[in-house]
């Protein structure tokens, strides 16, 4: 098992970004309880709102709405782990995330590549992420895989269990992979149970998480929900991305994406304390903003940064878990 050393903002001789104070921060919370109390966010899976609606938030069948009340919100963060162990197929490479420990994952999902051989700009194939799975798996400094590009040689809809297929046996670390539904989600939770040695051993040492993602603005789409109910029921982490893009999908201002952004997150995560109080999460977050000029998501902008260590402050302060994207 792994832990990393502390990364402490508040000792002397140490070094970090404080991008908000505590009032600052209970600030957006309260103005994210306003939206998630009087705006809601729209889900379109009916077991979802079902789930909601049997949580005690206010349910509307017609627009889909669902306004969750503050209690729901406060009782979800508290029943959140704020310690989760990530299991790898080996014990010695499960890592702790926790609060102030930093680890590093690569990033994904990648659609093209440069081949190393031809120099060829092309898309992604299968072997490719064999090849990442690998390298990912060889640095010491990576302390969890994710599917670094996508197996494009094969077609989208069982594109998430050819890239599982090309990690499992790759990789000895824990690691994150979307499944694009919960049909795949479900024939993935196969895949790692016969890995691990049957259902139970799964349920004891989940070897993967799913990445699910919210629709900025304020959407779950189904995709999104039944995969965190399905995760929440068998146990197994769900990493909750939100990807708005400030000025488009989110305010333009750093504070203003920030309330939107937690509201996306912190309805994930009330979903899945609803489905099952105590059921593993992930607070995290790819949120950039938006190039003017080129309409594109600039990943590698300042503001990503910005965006990303206010992020992590906010888990901090709700003292969960977080992922967040390093541009």
């Amino acid at each position: 098992m792994k832990r990393n050393k502390q990364a402490v903002f508040n000792g002397l001789g140490s070094f970090g970004i404080v991008g908000y104070s505590p009032d600052e921060l209970q600030t957006i919370h309260l103005a994210t309880l306003d939206v998630l109390n009087n705006v809601g966010v729209r889900v379109d899976s009916k077991e979802a709102r079902d789930i909601f609606a049997g949580g005690g938030a206010v349910v509307d069948e017609a627009t889909h709405i669902v306004k969750i009340p503050p209690y729901i919100v406060e009782e979800a963060i508290r029943t959140a782990p704020p310690t989760l162990q990530l299991c790898g197929r080996t014990p010695e490479k499960d890592y702790v995330i926790e609060k102030n420990r930093v680890g590093f994952v690569n990033f994904g999902e990648g659609v093209m590549i440069r081949d190393m051989k031809t120099k060829e700009y092309r898309p992604s194939t299968k072997a490719d992420l064999v090849n990442c799975s690998l390298m990912s798996d060889y640095l010491s400094n990576m302390d969890i895989t994710y599917r670094a590009v996508v197996s494009q040689d094969h077609p989208g809809p069982s594109q998430a269990l050819h890239n599982a297929e090309a990690i499992f046996p790759n990789t000895t670390k824990h690691f994150f992979i979307g499944a694009d539904g919960a049909e795949n989600a479900k024939k993935l939770l196969k895949m790692a149970a016969a890995v691990v040695g049957g259902k139970e051993k799964l349920r004891q040492r989940p070897l993967i998480s799913f990445n699910v993602c919210p629709t900025s603005l304020l959407k779950l789409i189904p995709e999104c929900t039944d995969v965190i109910i399905l995760a929440a029921q068998e146990g197994v982490p769900v990493n909750i991305i939100s990807m708005a893009m400030a000025g488009a999908t989110s305010p333009v201002t750093l504070a203003g994406t920030l309330v939107t952004h937690n509201a996306e997150v912190l309805s994930a995560i009330i979903l899945s304390q609803l489905t099952k109080k105590g059921a593993p999460c992930i607070y995290a977050s790819s949120t950039t903003l938006m190039d003017m000029r080129y309409t594109t998501a600039p990943v590698g902008a300042p503001e990503l940064g910005m965006i990303s260590a206010s992020v992590a402050r906010l888990a901090q302060f709700y003292n969960l878990p977080s992922f967040v994207a390093g541009g």
